[in-house]
């Protein structure tokens, strides 16, 4: 006769009343056992011969609370392309959008979709959409609506060409998705000549208690062999989100290479932001398309810099004494004065350069919040980290400049490959953008640098040479992480959070 332990029996008798094969839901479900008991039971029965453990790789995929707003209303593209067609196939994009009835959050992305999909295209000069063709139903469309008629499913039960379309919805954030084991319990021969046998239920101690090792029955009594091998419950400890570790990094490395950190507030006047940068007033980058403005208070102050705005406006108007034409134009004081969301790091940069604190040899550097009215999509959102860093020293060169935007690409970014290209911002020259690559990433371009012109400088009362660099850092991560939608490193993924190992 075998014996057993009491959760080992009545796992085994479950089985047996199912018919002698069963999952482990199925098994919880009619015995009222944990998992985890009924696994670890299962692992001492496999042992001892009486049943076979199947286990099978699943990946449970089903719909978040916006996959279920698509699943039920369509596709903001679907629902966009729609609407065109009803309006004799081309129609002004805000007639287009007011007929699809989007909310504000889904316009950029069914612009975005309508597009790739080759639905319609958008004249940029008349503003209007045109359908291309008669946009066919899509994969990605088809598991939306299955998904959107079931709870969940998985991977596997999915007909092969639906399979492709999971990871476009989990990149656009529409459905979740799990790793799961399913295991099978087989009764094995064994097992049920045992049950045919007769099976006898021993007690056994799970916990050495004070009042077992006090009286001595801790010597009669059967202790329980615990089973190492036995799944248990898991278990996530708090950690660091990865990405604001990956920023403690940074931080820490470029502190170790001699840099001291630049400081500087969110709000900002123009004048920092683009007047000492030689950015003139009329930039497009200073619209309204291109820069928050506050709404309230309007304007800042600049008494305390009267003497740097003056050479500022006076650079501006006719280049003042740095060998500059200027912009030629009538400067003004109040338009400096206008009250923004920072736009790029680059006006902490300004402020360390006119600091009584500046150390010529220095070397500075900031990691900052940044604000811009872009169109969000997989490489751009409308608040997003700036990694900003200056050197000032003599007789600083070009050479320089690369060999430190090379030494960051490759050792925060863990970047295999770097190259340069000619770029143009009004407060540089020579300017360079910088791109890095990464085996099985792919090239991702980071952002400016350059050497600060006269018209920046000498205003600021800076008489070397300064080396400046303004990088994405949110992309630097992506290149680390392999990561392929900037959009996903601010997501509330908790799987995602949980799996990435603390380094």
């Amino acid at each position: 006769m075998v014996e057993l332990r009491k959760n080992e029996h009545k796992t085994l008798l479950t089985i047996e009343k199912l018919s002698g094969k069963a999952s482990v839901r199925q098994i919880m479900k009619e015995s009222g056992l944990p998992d985890a008991t009924i696994m670890r039971a299962a692992l001492t029965l496999q042992d001892k011969k009486l049943v076979q453990i199947l286990e099978k790789k699943q990946t449970i995929i089903w719909l978040n609370d916006e996959g279920k707003l698509h699943a039920k209303k369509g596709l903001p593209e679907r629902r966009l392309v729609d609407a065109l067609k009803n309006l004799a196939e081309k129609a002004p994009l805000k007639r287009t959008i007011e007929k699809a009835d989007l909310d504000k959050q889904f316009i950029p992305i069914a612009l975005g979709w309508i597009q790739e999909k080759k639905w319609a295209i958008l004249n940029t000069k008349t503003n209007a959409l045109q359908m291309l063709g008669k946009p066919k139903e899509g994969n990605d469309e088809k598991l939306l609506k299955l998904l959107g008629e079931k709870e969940q499913t998985t991977v596997e039960e999915l007909i092969p060409e639906l399979r492709p379309a999971v990871k476009l919805l989990k990149r656009r954030r529409l459905l979740e998705t799990e790793e799961k084991t399913r295991r099978i319990i087989n009764i094995a021969k064994a097992g049920w000549t045992a049950i045919n046998k007769g099976i006898k239920v021993t007690a056994e101690v799970t916990q050495l208690t004070p009042e077992l090792i006090i009286s001595g029955k801790w010597q009669k009594v059967k202790l329980q062999k615990y089973n190492i091998k036995a799944p248990v419950a898991k278990t996530w400890p708090g950690k660091k989100h990865p990405y604001l570790q990956f920023l403690d990094e940074a931080k820490e490395k470029l502190i170790t290479l001699g840099f001291k950190e630049m400081t500087g507030p969110i709000v900002e006047t123009s004048f920092f932001n683009f007047d000492a940068l030689y950015t003139p007033q009329d930039h497009p980058a200073r619209e309204m398309f291109g820069i928050y403005f506050v709404k309230s208070p309007k304007y800042g102050s600049l008494n305390i810099y009267k003497h740097i705005v003056d050479k500022v406006k006076k650079t501006h108007e006719d280049g003042w004494k740095t060998g500059s034409n200027g912009w030629r134009y009538k400067y003004s004081v109040k338009e400096a004065r206008r009250l923004i969301l920072r736009g790029h790091g680059t006006c902490q940069s300004v402020r360390t350069l006119l600091s009584k604190d500046l150390e010529i040899p220095g070397r500075y550097f900031s990691i900052v919040r940044c604000y811009r009215p872009e169109v969000v999509d997989k490489t751009h959102l409308t608040e997003f980290n700036q990694v900003e860093g200056i050197v000032v020293d003599k007789n600083l060169t070009l050479q320089d400049l690369l060999g430190v935007l090379e030494k960051f690409a490759i050792e925060i970014a863990e970047a295999d490959e770097v190259k340069f290209k000619p770029d143009y911002f009004p407060f540089t020259e020579p300017s360079v953008e910088l791109s890095a690559y990464k085996k099985g990433y792919g090239w991702i371009e980071f952002g400016g640098s350059g050497i600060f012109r006269p018209e920046v400088t000498m205003p600021l009362n800076i008489k070397v040479p300064v080396i400046a660099w303004g990088l994405g850092i949110d992309r630097l991560f992506m290149l680390k992480a392999g990561i392929d939608d900037i959009r996903y490193i601010f997501a509330q993924d908790l799987d995602w959070i949980r799996r990435k190992g603390v380094v």
